[in-house]
């Protein structure tokens, strides 16, 4: 046997033992940290999730937005001021959490800017009237803590844990969003006929955040294995929709779906058939506001690139100054043990 191939063998073994050690941990439940091995794979699984996770709440500060100059009164203000700093917090903990398997955030955003990466759906639809904002709390982000909530277990450790907070706050934005419509339901004829536009319109978009059918996607079943996931991408959509029809009678609002209703022998709602072409179109970047979302960010991003760089510039002038104090202390430490030995 060469060196070469004697190398070769040894490293394979030593791989399979570490997979081994991956697997058990993966099927005992147990937390891999960044400093545990991992497949390759396992890794830019991750990466590719948080980073479409990541990047979806920061483009999901911008239908929302829109609404801050015009919210009806200085409370609504207040809250959806609240609200969209609460997604630009979540973003940063999930950069934060792809940054501990070694990608950085300076790449995850080049990534989205260039269109290498993707963000939700869901956010290339425009809010047409205050009533979206409504909507995109109780339909959007309702979604987001089915699909969410699952993943405070996730196999990855920071993952999990940004999602415990990321869950908690998400709760608040779906209260928001069920208050804001049912304010308008219970107002006025013009008012209730709003609303009801708005949940006629979020619907089917809501229904596609969960992800294309399990026999369609491409990652599900992987990420399942890995318990990165825990449940699919129908069953998540199932359970949605379940917990979704009693909310919109307590609203008063009808969901846009004749085929909507109870079965009684599967124990869930029956619902009709997605519009999956429109959802693939929506990816690929022909939605009604794609080039409008990525326009914006990437000129905010070029807009602040001068606070990056004044951030970066004040870290690097106090680790100097740190380095130069402790410095300076080892040297008087030095001098007063050398006076004391004399």
């Amino acid at each position: 046997m060469t060196g070469v191939t004697a190398t070769a063998t040894a490293a394979a073994g030593t791989d399979a033992s570490y997979q081994a050690v991956f697997d058990a941990a993966v099927a005992a439940d147990e937390r891999i940290e960044p400093r545990d091995w991992m497949p390759e794979e396992y890794r830019s699984s991750l990466v590719r999730q948080m980073a479409q996770h990541a990047h979806s709440e920061i483009i999901g500060m911008q239908p929302e937005a829109n609404w801050i100059t015009r919210a009806p009164s200085l409370r609504r203000k207040a809250i959806l001021m609240a609200k969209v700093q609460d997604e630009a917090g979540h973003g940063l903990y999930l950069y934060s959490a792809a940054e501990t398997l070694g990608t950085g955030r300076d790449e995850l955003l080049d990534k989205l800017h260039s269109g290498r990466q993707k963000y939700s759906s869901i956010f290339n639809y425009p809010t047409l009237t205050w009533a979206d904002v409504g909507a995109i709390g109780w339909l959007v982000d309702g979604a987001a803590i089915t699909n969410q909530v699952p993943l405070c277990r996730c196999s990855y450790g920071p993952y999990a844990r940004a999602m415990v907070r990321i869950c908690k706050e998400e709760s608040f934005h779906q209260r928001q969003g069920y208050e804001l419509l049912l304010a308008l339901s219970q107002g006025t004829p013009d008012q209730h006929a709003m609303a009801q536009d708005a949940v006629n319109r979020w619907w089917w978009p809501s229904l596609m955040m969960f992800g294309p059918p399990d026999d369609e996607s491409a990652h599900s079943a992987q990420s399942m294995t890995w318990k990165i996931k825990r449940h699919s991408n129908d069953e998540l959509r199932q359970r949605f929709v379940d917990i979704a029809v009693g909310q919109a009678e307590g609203l008063g609002l009808t969901l846009p779906d004749p085929e909507l209703r109870w079965n009684e022998e599967r124990g869930h709602h029956d619902f009709g058939p997605i519009d999956w072409t429109e959802f693939w179109e929506v990816l690929k970047g022909n939605g009604p506001c794609n080039e409008q979302r990525i326009t914006q960010r990437r000129r905010a991003h070029e807009e602040g690139a001068w606070v990056r760089e004044a951030a970066a510039s004040y870290a690097t002038k106090h680790q100097t100054q740190r380095s130069r104090s402790q410095s300076q202390s080892q040297s008087q430490s030095q001098h007063a043990n050398g006076e004391a030995t004399a």
